[in-house]
């Protein structure tokens, strides 16, 4: 049974239900998981990414701010035109520190560089890496402006932002083509971004369905059953929810990975 592929609203997109994140094979400094892990080989890079794709997942979410993730994938990623590829915007980390600028000259620097990084010619959507202040950045900067002009030039197909508040949330379902979310069993508020971007036929993406491991974090005498029913359960949850598009689970772990798979079939 192949993996479902879901449109992202009135994007013209169509994402496997279950997308891959990328993080962890470009940065484990000031990352927000449970437990430490070094980065992976090239081998298990491209051996996980030929693995999500005979799983049946074409999306991928990178980003600036995960380390070496997308120059990663641009060398190591095979057949580009077969997979919907997420960057973003706004987010730097150098030094082992994050900042951020939304400003238009930044905005455009950073998607050419993305471009070179992944080496390709397009991306397929670039959603904006809120620090928090998700009205302010939609109302304030030049950054949607810059967006919608690259995204003229072709360089770009879909645009959206990744909030952190339900009013930010609410705001980029009235601005741009896709929203992405915090959704699982103990985080709810952003439902009703979820059904706001339904009506108004826009793109839905989920981040933090695992809540970054948190939520279940294995001890020595727990089962592994217990880890993998957590997961099928917050998974089904969040695509039983209408107007969601794609999941996104960032795994470097093979075996994660087929589960995740899966639990979502």
């Amino acid at each position: 049974m192949s993996l479902a592929k879901r449109k992202l609203g009135q994007s013209g997109l169509e994402v496997s239900c279950l997308g891959l994140g990328t993080v962890k094979i470009g940065r484990n400094q000031e990352v927000k998981y449970p437990s430490s892990f070094s980065l992976p080989t090239d081998r298990e890079v491209t051996s996980l990414l030929n693995q999500a794709k005979q799983l049946g997942i074409n999306f991928l979410d990178t980003a600036p701010a995960y380390g070496s993730s997308e120059q990663r994938l641009g060398r190591l990623l095979p057949d580009r035109d077969d997979w919907i590829i997420c960057s973003k915007v706004g987010e730097e980390f150098t030094n082992g520190k994050s900042f951020y600028d939304f400003s238009a000259q930044h905005t455009r620097h950073s998607i050419e560089r993305s471009l070179r990084n992944i080496k390709t010619d397009y991306l397929d959507i670039i959603l904006i890496h809120s620090d928090g202040r998700d009205t302010q950045i939609l109302e304030a900067s030049d950054c949607v402006e810059t967006l919608r002009r690259m995204q003229e030039e072709g360089l770009i197909k879909a645009i959206g932002m990744s909030t952190k508040t339900v009013e930010g949330g609410m705001k980029a379902v009235d601005l741009l083509d896709i929203v992405m979310v915090t959704y699982n069993p103990s985080m709810l508020d952003d439902g009703q971004v979820i059904d706001h971007a339904l009506a108004q036929k826009k793109g839905v993406l989920i981040k933090k369905v695992l809540n970054s491991g948190h939520d279940y974090v294995k001890s020595e005498s727990a089962a592994d059953s217990g880890e993998t029913q957590f997961t099928q359960n917050n998974l089904q949850f969040a695509l039983a929810r209408e107007g969601v598009g794609s999941v996104i689970v960032g795994t470097i772990n093979p075996t994660h990975l087929q589960e995740n798979v899966q639990a979502v079939q």
